[in-house]
């Protein structure tokens, strides 16, 4: 950026630490709506840490430093019509395609783990302020058979399930799971 009548050039720091928040926080309002309502369980699952610091100001006790004990798998896990399910929350500015860089190596192998058990497993997607639920079996295909580094939006709308909204659930993604499991 630059000020009027300054010749210095000023860079505004762009932080990545929130993208996806806001999908998580659609997501865990559909979860505790689905709860509520006896439609499933589903829980966000905690991120396991080491915790090597705590300062505490009398009243309550802060973590200064931590560590990630192991390597994240997928965010979400629960049950639904009596299948076990899992999936990650994923978002891309990217306008034409998500990328796979999105997905961990840790992530991915954890996806074909689940999906070589016969749980299922997807990821909802958010591009172009649309959602969208791939399944793993799409996702493993894509990967297999592609030389690409990206999955093309067409292909998501193809092999995906978009997610409309529901009366007030603004991702009610059980209705495209239906559709997986055949329910």
């Amino acid at each position: 950026m630059r000020y009027p009548n300054s010749s210095k050039t000023f860079h505004k720091a762009i932080s990545h630490a929130n993208r996806g928040m806001v999908l998580e926080e659609l997501i865990n309002e559909a979860n505790k709506y689905y709860l509520e309502n006896d439609l499933a369980l589903i829980y966000k699952k905690p991120t396991p840490i080491g915790i090597v610091n705590v300062k505490s100001d009398g009243t309550k006790k802060i973590i200064t430093k931590a560590f990630f004990k192991e390597p994240s798998t997928l965010d979400y896990n629960g049950i639904y019509k009596g299948r076990y399910i899992e999936f990650d929350a994923k978002e891309t500015k990217n306008k034409t395609s998500f990328p796979l860089a999105n997905i961990s190596k840790n992530q991915l192998s954890h996806i074909y783990a689940v999906n070589n058990h016969k749980g299922i497993v997807f990821l909802i997607i958010s591009i172009n302020q649309n959602f969208f639920l791939i399944d793993a079996k799409s996702i493993i295909s894509f990967i297999e058979n592609e030389k690409r580094k990206s999955i093309p939006l067409k292909y998501i709308e193809t092999h995906g399930y978009k997610i409309n909204q529901k009366g007030f659930i603004k991702i009610n993604y059980l209705d495209e799971l239906d559709k997986i499991i055949g329910g």
